[in-house]
């Protein structure tokens, strides 16, 4: 049985002197929209935002991954809840198509990720950035990276900044 997190997300939004509507929801990811969260993270990959993920790794961690899909649009935001350890999960994956910035999808997506760790009882979230902006209203706190587990430095090994990352590590304390 496919979880659902229903989130009548209806928002008028003022942008351009354009008035429009976002209709979506959060669901679970799917085998069928790994293609889509590809494309999303291959955007901001690009650009050196975030890491881009290969498809196998996406495939591997679909469990992982929330979307926010609208009716017209498909897929258009991603975010993905991996646990690392007992007390310690990571958000990370999380995009939003440059068409819909500004409707506060990616703030849904985080906090989707972040009631699922509650669910799970997880004791500490962290989050890799280079929008560390975006995660302070949700109580996340700059960190130094060294206090992250080695266990989490697997995924720089593959990084084509490593050694050199110039993400910065948050960290939020849930319990």
């Amino acid at each position: 049985m496919e979880r659902k997190i229903p989130l009548s997300v209806t928002k008028r939004v003022f942008s351009n002197q354009s008035d429009f509507i976002c209709d979506g929801m959060i669901r679970k990811a799917t085998i069928k929209d790994i293609r889509a969260i590809h494309t999303l993270l291959q955007i901001y990959g690009e650009r050196g935002e975030l890491l881009a993920r290969p498809l196998s790794e996406l495939y591997d961690h679909v469990r992982d991954f929330y979307v926010y899909a609208t009716p017209e649009d498909g897929v258009v935001g991603c975010c993905a809840l991996q646990f690392c350890w007992e007390d310690l999960a990571e958000i990370r994956s999380l995009a939003v198509h440059p068409d819909h910035l500004g409707n506060k999808i990616g703030t849904r997506l985080a906090e989707t990720a972040i009631a699922e760790a509650i669910e799970f009882r997880v004791e500490k979230l962290f989050t890799l950035t280079y929008k560390p902006e975006f995660f302070k209203p949700f109580e996340f706190k700059q960190v130094d990276r060294s206090l992250l587990p080695l266990k989490i430095w697997s995924d720089c090994m593959i990084c084509v900044k490593f050694p050199d990352c110039d993400e910065i590590a948050m960290m939020r304390q849930l319990f």
